[in-house]
């Protein structure tokens, strides 16, 4: 791989003072080449993401203008109407795809996961989560055949038998490909053709594969509503959900990602992202995590690599520390630390695994657990009106550079236009001290109230110290 040299700021001086830095390769740069943070004397935050190179302007003044509020059209929740305001309500089961998994509470009070259900095997339990294949993948079934020759493993061709066994199951699949056709813009003379009562059978058995074998899934939590709500406005999201719950739903997010890994040799790499309202890019307002498959790492992975092999320490250099140093990190627990992240395009919580174990499906449950709790408090603060994504990074299987597993929440109160476009220079009105300020005041009332797990510390209580992170072995 090549080097340059590009011109960038440096470190400590003004914005007009500049110096020379090595950039490996042709899109990443050594970790931090200019501050990630400087502030002017008006009190403008530049700020540079360590990582990425993103770019990001806070500006106070702007927060001054008017923004106009989401309109929202509520209406009274009753038991007839509570739990089938969208497709992924439990009111229909089958109007999503087939169920790969979901996970129930057996009678001993304790979380079980079922596999391959078919129809009749439905209404046995009831679910708290449930594991579905996306009807629109971003990556297709057929990308993979075509592309690599892949099919199903034995997992899903099993599952894909039994379920087409039952004639219900055959008419949930049928619906289901013909949606997908008519979507597709595909000629309704076609789409009978192909499931007429001589060719039917045959059609869904040969198309029905990416409702079984694809790779990309949804996690769906339960409830559309917190419970016992009154009205449209109450939606359940993560921080909504009670911390127990929510440790079980990043448990079963993690079994999603590491039986996608299992199922197909030709992923590089899964991507796991939560959307969370319309703003932040949910076609359908319900909680729901999503899971891809890819056959590359993607630019963010690839930059990131690049940098790790110069610089093994730079997540604790790089993020904690300086995060530590600047009086950022909001809250931590015994195996978990969150802060308020720098160089993002919007107000982001960052949350870093402590585990010395990379992969989420191999590291303790205890050490899950500890992600999963400071998850939910960074949706606590985040509350339920707040648009944000939710994107998980980890290391790829093929990569023998030490990565932490880490989630970003990104708060979505900003629309880009062109002016970012443009120059590709973020602006946003909450600056990284603001956002832990903010946060940190309403997690410690949720904590007065009950809402977050135990063993969370907050600010103060916090005790700082360099090299916290043990995924990279030298500091262990």
């Amino acid at each position: 791989m090549g080097t340059s040299k590009a011109l960038t700021r440096s470190h400590g001086q003004g914005p007009s003072d500049y110096c020379w830095v090595t950039v490996i390769g042709h899109s990443s740069i050594s970790p931090a080449p200019v501050p990630p943070l400087t502030t002017l004397p008006d009190g403008t935050i530049k700020q540079v993401n360590p990582f990425s190179g993103t770019e990001v302007w806070t500006v106070p003044s702007r927060g001054h203008r008017p923004v106009r509020e989401r309109p929202e059209d509520v209406f009274d929740i009753t038991d007839d109407n509570r739990d089938n305001q969208t497709d992924f309500g439990i009111a229909d089961l089958l109007r999503t795809t087939p169920e790969k998994a979901r996970m129930v509470i057996d009678d001993n009070g304790d979380p079980r996961i079922l596999r391959g259900l078919t129809v009749s095997d439905l209404s046995e339990t009831d679910p708290l989560f449930r594991r579905v294949a996306n009807l629109y993948e971003i990556l297709t079934y057929d990308y993979w055949l075509v592309n690599y020759g892949h099919r199903m493993d034995a997992t899903a061709a099993r599952h894909m038998a039994e379920y087409l066994s039952e004639p219900e199951g055959r008419e949930h699949v049928e619906r289901l490909l013909r949606i997908r056709m008519e979507a597709a813009g595909r000629p309704a003379e076609d789409i009978d053709a192909l499931f007429t009562e001589d060719t039917a059978v045959q059609s869904v058995n040969e198309l029905g594969g990416p409702l079984f074998g694809g790779g990309h899934d949804i996690i769906l939590a339960r409830d559309h509503y917190v419970p016992g709500a009154t009205r449209s406005d109450q939606l359940l999201s993560s921080g909504e959900m009670s911390w127990s719950d929510h440790r079980l739903y990043i448990a079963f997010t993690v079994d999603a990602m590491d039986r996608l890994y299992r199922a197909n040799p030709y992923v590089r790499y899964v991507a796991a992202f939560q959307n969370w309202l319309e703003p932040a890019g949910a076609s359908i307002e319900h909680l729901h995590k999503q899971l891809v498959a890819i056959d590359e790492h993607g630019l963010q992975n690839e930059t990131e690599i690049a940098q790790v092999r110069a610089n093994p320490n730079m997540y604790n250099q790089w993020a904690v520390d300086y995060a530590g140093h600047h009086n950022l990190i909001v809250a931590e627990n015994d195996h978990a630390i969150a802060f308020a992240g720098f160089g993002h395009r919007w107000p982001t919580l960052e949350v870093f695994s402590r585990s010395g174990t990379t992969e989420p499906w191999l590291i303790s449950d205890d050490e899950r657990d500890a992600m999963a709790d400071l998850v939910h408090a960074c949706h606590v603060a985040a509350g339920p009106h707040m648009p944000s994504n939710e994107e998980w990074l980890h290391r790829p299987l093929d990569v023998d550079v030490p990565m932490p597993w880490r989630i970003m929440i990104k708060w979505r109160d900003s629309t880009m236009a062109g002016f970012e476009g443009g120059t590709k220079i973020f602006i946003n009105t909450l600056s990284p001290a603001g956002l832990k300020a903010k946060v940190l005041a309403r997690l410690e009332d949720a904590r007065d109230r009950g809402r977050l797990a135990p063993g969370i510390r907050l600010g103060d209580e916090v005790d700082f110290h360099r090299n916290s992170l043990r995924y990279n072995p030298a500091v262990r």
